[in-house]
């Protein structure tokens, strides 16, 4: 086995490791969820089945075909957005504030999963509506995730000059943009769903979380209780809390990647360092963790000082 080999094999470590990391991170993820909701779902299930015999106990005349009966149309009603506790009907689930929310979390990969198209012309429309929706937003949202960062570095180098001091300015400038943004797309909107949905504080912080990280599950979603009357003004700022709070989101997604990668890049040298010394000109060619961030770098656009100034 020549050096080059030996080389590539003492780099198979550092791949290895963070997919180690990464293997137990979910499993120790699931174990934890396993703990915490699997005796609930168990008390869930005992107490579901116990409601059940009450209601066959109380009303004699219904039997098991009539509940399931009774199960389906309460389905049924709650897909359209149907209430059930009196007679007066609504416009459900597909009214025009409704349906615009709907298509911003099909382009968003939202997908909360509580309403979803069901004629066959409207589901071949979401087809192709995600198809070219999906790349359109990310463009905006990287191009407003940009103008965002290009804002911050002009107050840091604003503040720079004024204080000469790079490293406090830049840490103040950040703290002071995540906190921003941590009021605006986090506490604000967790008060204004409190007031309107009647949620605790913590599923609001839950569900802004779970939207704006676009995971979705669709066991909170905001202006979908047909027992409610929403304010016109509330769906038009939940589609604009979404958009930006997905480009700020985005944003901080992309410094903890960057802080992942530099602590990559600090464990690579340290578990190959040894090896970099005795053979560093190809240990540089053969890396191919080194390719990958060449790679990276040729496809980065060059940052002019057109972009920096807008």
């Amino acid at each position: 086995m020549g050096i080059k080999e030996m080389l590539n094999l003492a780099r198979v470590p550092s791949i290895l490791m963070l997919g180690v990391v990464y293997v137990a991170y979910v499993l120790i993820g699931g174990v934890v969820f396993w703990k915490l909701e699997g005796d609930l779902g168990q008390k869930d299930i005992s107490l579901l089945l116990l409601n059940k015999e009450q209601v066959l106990n109380t009303y004699k005349c219904l039997n098991q075909e009539g509940l399931e009966s009774v199960a389906q149309v309460v389905q049924a009603a709650s897909k359209v957005g149907l209430s059930l506790k009196d007679n007066n009907t609504s416009d459900g689930f597909w009214k025009f504030t409704s349906s615009a929310v709907f298509a911003a979390t099909v382009v968003t990969t939202i997908g909360y999963g509580n309403i979803s198209p069901r004629s066959t012309a409207g589901q071949i429309f979401c087809v192709f509506f995600a198809l070219f929706g999906i790349p359109l937003n990310m463009v905006v949202l990287n191009r407003v995730g940009k103008y965002m960062l290009v804002i911050e570095r002009n107050i840091s180098d604003f503040l720079e000059g004024k204080t000469g001091r790079r490293r406090c300015t830049r840490f103040f400038v950040h703290l002071v943009s995540y906190l921003s943004g941590t009021v605006l797309f986090f506490v604000v909107p967790m008060i204004v769903f409190q007031l309107q949905e009647g949620w605790t504080l913590s599923q609001a912080i839950y569900y802004c979380f779970i939207t704006l990280s676009t995971i979705g599950f669709g066991d909170f979603v905001a202006d979908s209780n047909p027992d409610k009357v929403y304010p016109q003004w509330y769906s038009v700022l939940m589609a604009s809390w979404i958009f930006f709070g997905l480009a700020w989101l985005a944003l901080l997604i992309n410094h903890s990647m960057d802080i992942l990668e530099r602590l990559n890049a600090h464990l690579k040298q340290l578990w190959g360092g040894r090896e970099q010394e005795e053979a560093p000109g190809s240990a540089e060619v053969d890396d191919p963790d080194t390719q990958v961030e060449e790679e990276d770098e040729i496809k980065k656009p060059p940052v002019t000082q057109e972009t920096e100034v807008m």
